[in-house]
């Protein structure tokens, strides 16, 4: 359904509603955080750059009990610890250049009328249950726990200290009642069993629709079998109530009982819609019609799917309103190989980067590292400066900074619209539809890289015309123009294809190239010859101790690094026992051998060259991108004698995948691809046909 109707719709103009899951009011944005909505972000500028309108709104997640206990521990009401947050991470994502149309909150009118409506509407239709349960309760503190504030073993997997609603281990979900040696987070003390009237949504019912939803080709294959395997666990009716105490909105008709904070946090997507249809005057109501022209997509994390991908559709649907079209799910952000860790000195708030990093870097990086799978992404500082400084700094704004000094000096910043080399702007032009493609299906990283190609070929141009030295024979020579023009229209495109990640390099380049605000279709045409503005840096390298200084400030005082921690190495092989007579013949001394287990701790597995590039000044090495399944990584391989880089997108190889990432003189190499040889040639070892990223070698 969703691809028909952008098959309908290509070549005009489209009516998009994008969400990304709602920031919790109780603590600050961090780097994790940001993944999706930079994700997101970069997605409705890239619409909006096409032409098309998208919206993009979001709001704060206002209720729970986690934020009724904090402001009792403060000493304020709910509604000023939630103001004060909300302040916080609208002006978090602003110093990020996320742009929403509207950013709300779900305590507000809109949200509490929405919700009661949809209640109504389910409740009439026959879809809410009304069950006595039995739930914990914290004698000493006096209330009811909600199912995150009750810690223990996992009914599943047994791994200690899980919520009561699912495992961070496992992935299961389950009721807090299931939970083994369950203790109160609040107390300490082990919770007691009370019973209580709940409201439930009867999601059993709506299965039929669900699976018809899930398995009709809208979701990512790796989204699609996970909620898959619900079905098979069987779904059971959504408990929609809290009792008193609790701060969110009362149930209408019911006496202490509150909607659940997942009833009304999704309907906080319509809510802040409706707020902002209300202030600009746009149809509200044609966002919600079934079988309308307008499309819905949420961005989300993983660990909410079951929520986005059975929940929601089930209640839109009871409720009698449309459908998302799509859920575009994400993975989780590592930072040097590790989960964001206070301990670690890796749990980076957006604030801490700010004072330190420049929010494009952050911007482009996750870009490069983005694909339109579930996997999760690293952001490893060694690897973030080189890319940055090599890709950003040393290939695109050079191109402008090189070409601008020459066109000022010798012909007052004026450039001619000759173009000197038409077989490279055609290439840019003709870049155009791939680099959308990518963007469309948020596969940012193709996109980057098919940029940087094209930033190659025009440095490339350059360093064969060598205009500084026609500069230093003649600064006023016409082919001097000529070149520096054919690079600042080059830069121009590049600047446009780039513009949805770097709206704020994309501004700048627009002011010194005196231009309106750069359109997608402005890549086709070339510049006009006028007159520059003067040039100024567009942007500046990324200093290691800027990093470092960031990394301090998420350590604390206490646990300060003196550099940016590298990931933990696997555990060394432990040494061999000598081998005995009785045992077996002693090896050569030219072959030294390892045990069964020194072996078994080599993580080898299958993977998929994605791209692969020459790598500037090293002769031997190609920088290849593989997927392993589960995420991408930059292997940097001596192979270049033996391989054409243009040879080995989609070749399977065989890679080691958890050797330590390795910072080389070209940048950080993330693993190592297997090959053969006898010291003159080069084979890379591939499986055999059928064979997936991400399988182990066995």
């Amino acid at each position: 359904m969703a691809g028909k109707k952008r098959s309908k719709q290509r070549g005009s103009r489209r009516d998009i509603l994008i969400t990304s899951a709602l920031p919790y009011a109780n603590g600050p944005i961090h780097l994790g955080h940001l993944v999706e909505y930079v994700q997101a972000d970069i997605w409705a500028r890239f619409q909006r750059l096409r032409g098309h309108r998208c919206l993009y709104v979001c709001a704060d997640d206002a209720h729970g009990t986690p934020i009724m206990l904090r402001a009792q521990e403060e000493g304020i009401e709910p509604e000023q610890l939630i103001a004060r947050f909300h302040r916080e991470h609208l002006a978090d994502f602003q110093d990020f250049a996320v742009r929403f149309d509207n950013y709300h909150s779900t305590h507000s009118p809109e949200n509490r009328a929405l919700v009661e409506d949809i209640y109504r509407r389910l409740q009439e239709n026959g879809h809410i249950l009304r069950r006595t349960i039995r739930q914990a309760y914290d004698p000493v503190r006096e209330m009811f726990l909600p199912d995150r504030f009750i810690r223990g073993l996992c009914p599943k997997c047994r791994t200690p200290d899980q919520y009561g609603d699912h495992c961070e281990s496992c992935g299961a979900t389950y009721n807090a009642a299931e939970l083994l040696e369950p203790v109160s987070v609040l107390s300490g003390q082990p919770p007691v069993e009370r019973e209580s009237e709940h409201y439930f949504f009867d999601l059993p019912a709506f299965e039929p629709m669900l699976r018809q939803w899930v398995g009709g080709g809208r979701l990512q294959p790796e989204t699609a079998h996970k909620l898959e395997e619900w079905f098979a666990t069987g779904l059971e009716a959504w408990d929609i109530s809290r009792d008193a105490p609790y701060f969110g909105f009362r149930i209408p008709g019911a006496k202490d009982k509150y909607f659940y904070v997942w009833m009304d946090a999704p309907v906080g997507y319509l809510a802040s819609l409706r707020n902002l249809c209300e202030r600009e005057g746009l149809d509200f109501d044609a966002f919600l019609r079934p079988g309308g022209d307008t499309e819905l997509y949420h961005f989300i994390g993983k660990d909410i799917m079951y929520f986005h991908g059975l929940f929601w559709p089930a209640v839109l649907r009871g409720s009698g309103l449309r459908l998302p079209d799509s859920l575009f799910v994400h993975g989780f952000l590592t930072v040097n190989g590790h989960k964001m860790s206070k301990s670690r000195g890796t749990f980076i708030t957006a604030r801490a980067y700010l004072e330190h990093l420049d929010p494009e870097y952050l911007r482009y990086y996750f870009a490069y590292r983005l694909d339109a799978g579930t996997g999760d992404i690293d952001l490893n500082l060694e690897d973030f400066s080189q890319r940055i400084n090599s890709d950003l700094v040393g290939k695109v704004v050079n191109i402008a900074s090189r070409c601008a000094r020459l066109l000022a000096d010798g012909f007052a910043g004026q450039t001619t619209a000759e173009l000197a080399d038409e077989a490279l702007f055609r290439e840019g032009a003709e870049a155009a539809e791939p680099i959308a493609a990518a963007y469309e299906g948020r596969e940012y990283g193709q996109a980057m890289r098919r940029v940087m190609r094209f930033a190659d070929s025009v440095n490339r141009y350059i360093d064969r015309r060598r205009p500084w030295q026609l500069a230093k024979e003649n600064p006023t020579d016409p082919e001097l123009q000529r070149i520096c023009s054919m690079g600042i229209n080059c830069f121009r495109q590049l600047a446009i294809y780039l513009k949805p990640v770097l709206p704020a390099l994309a501004e700048r380049a627009e002011e010194f190239l005196a231009v309106p605000p750069l359109r997608w279709q402005d890549a086709a045409q070339p510049l006009p010859a006028q007159r520059l503005r003067p040039f100024r840096p567009l942007l500046r390298r990324v200093r290691p101790q800027d990093a470092a200084a960031m990394l301090a400030v998420a350590a604390g005082p206490e646990e300060t690094p003196a550099k940016a921690p590298a990931p933990e190495r696997p555990e060394a092989p432990a040494a061999p026992r000598p081998a005995q007579a009785a045992d077996r013949p002693s090896p050569s001394p030219e072959t030294p051998t390892i045990d069964i287990q020194a072996f078994a701790r080599l993580d080898l597995r299958v993977a998929r060259i994605v791209e692969a590039e020459r790598v500037d000044g090293a002769d031997k090495l190609l920088r290849l991108q593989l997927d392993l399944g589960d995420g991408q990584r930059t292997v940097l391989a001596g192979i270049r004698r033996a391989y054409e880089p243009e040879s080995l997108p989609g070749k399977m190889v065989i890679v080691v995948a958890n050797l330590a990432p390795r910072r080389m003189r070209f940048g950080v190499s993330e693993g190592m691809i297997l090959a053969a040889g006898d010291g003159q040639e080069i084979f890379l070892l591939s499986p055999d046909a059928g064979a997936q990223p991400g399988m182990k070698v066995r």
